[in-house]
């Protein structure tokens, strides 16, 4: 299977070549048919060179467009590996047909997801409402795919809806599917060499970035078959995960494999995911084998009332009744819950004083990472 190249060629053609379930992530960005005529100025004048482009308006009828859209996600559904996502990403031109044709396909929808663009281009006529962002469709390719969502990750990506200096602080919410990323521009653009805007739709790293972190891991192999820019190639590389694009303009190729060249991996607490990995497991009766806790024992609530005694297998003796930690927690508050987190319920004492009997769990978690 190759990886880490750009294949410069048709994206239909090129993809027959590639075996059955073989990518780990797709992000697609096909062709939007815009359906762009004449010229549009701004507001003092000067021409707007807007998404005009040959392969963007290559097609007559929307016929046409949907025979392309069904043998490129075909393609796309062939090569995705059974518990793989797909992104694809649209405007209001095209996502609806693309979102029907995908449900034809046999793909599940996980998630649809708003990019609102903080920095839209105006509605320079002023004939309808200003168009601030496009849409994204998440899915896989069957609805018993066990695909890959690094949530407590996506938490870390969440500055949508977490203050600043809250976050700063340390809260977190979920990802919602509204995203609030700027439209690409600066410094990002990638320029040909006579210092004018490669191409007119580029995406922002920032886009792939968050796609990239929660729906792939680290030596995945993210694939993208309209590579443009190569922003999808760039991102996993740079995130450690491995690529695959398919450009059929040589012009795009060129000036995607110098960018590639620049791309080192950086890879930190995001790109492996460090937020979703599994703790190790300590059950209170290989905790209490250990010594860390001791049979017999009183386990408290946090204002010191009584609740069970530990017994040797790890339950409490409570009110006559042995259950474990959960649910000793929630008969102990009252709670009309037959379950609550005995973990972050109890407390024993040491030292004359009382300790969360979760704070003891960590400090076991770490002393067996430490020992094997």
């Amino acid at each position: 299977m190759i990886k880490d190249k750009i294949i410069c060629g048709d994206a239909i053609e090129e993809m027959k070549k590639l075996p059955d379930d073989c990518v780990d992530l797709i992000f697609a960005d096909p062709p939007y048919w815009m359906r762009v005529e004449g010229v549009l100025n701004r507001v003092e004048g000067t021409p707007y060179d807007g998404c005009d482009d040959p392969w963007d308006n290559q097609f007559e009828t929307i016929n046409d467009y949907n025979n392309f859209t069904r043998d490129w996600l075909s393609e796309c559904k062939r090569i995705l590996k059974p518990d793989g996502s797909i992104w694809v990403i649209g405007g209001m031109q095209c996502i609806y047909t693309i979102g029907a044709i995908m449900q034809e396909l046999g793909f599940w929808f996980i998630n649809d997801v708003i990019w609102y663009k903080r920095n839209p281009t105006p509605n320079f006529k002023g004939t309808r409402l200003n168009n601030s962002h496009e849409t994204l469709i998440w899915a896989t390719k069957s609805e018993k795919a066990r695909y890959t969502f690094n949530y407590k990750t996506a938490k870390e990506l969440n500055t949508d809806t977490v203050e600043e200096e809250k976050f700063k602080k340390g809260v977190r919410k979920q990802l919602g599917s509204v995203w609030r990323i700027r439209v690409c521009k600066g410094s990002e653009r990638i320029k040909k060499d006579d210092g004018q805007k490669l191409h007119t739709a580029q995406k922002p790293e920032e886009l792939l970035y968050r796609i990239i972190a929660i729906s792939s891991n680290i030596g995945d192999l993210v694939f993208d078959p309209f590579g443009g820019t190569m922003t999808t190639a760039a991102v996993a590389k740079r995130m450690g995960r491995h690529y695959l694009s398919i450009e059929k303009e040589s012009e795009y190729c060129k000036y995607g494999e110098r960018r590639l060249n620049g791309v080192t991996p950086i890879i930190g607490n995001i790109e492996k995911a460090v937020f979703d990995k599994k703790p190790l497991r300590a059950s209170m009766k290989e905790m209490i084998a250990a010594g860390y806790f001791i049979v017999g024992e009183t386990f408290y609530l946090k204002n010191f009332t009584e609740g069970g005694k530990l017994l040797s297998d790890g339950k409490l003796l409570y009110d006559g009744k042995i259950v474990d930690i959960h649910r000793c927690a929630a008969l102990a508050k009252g709670s009309k819950a037959s379950r609550l987190n005995g973990f972050n319920t109890w407390y024993v004492l040491r030292d004359s004083r009382l300790v969360s009997i979760n704070d003891i769990r960590e400090k076991y978690r770490k002393f067996k990472l430490n020992n094997g």
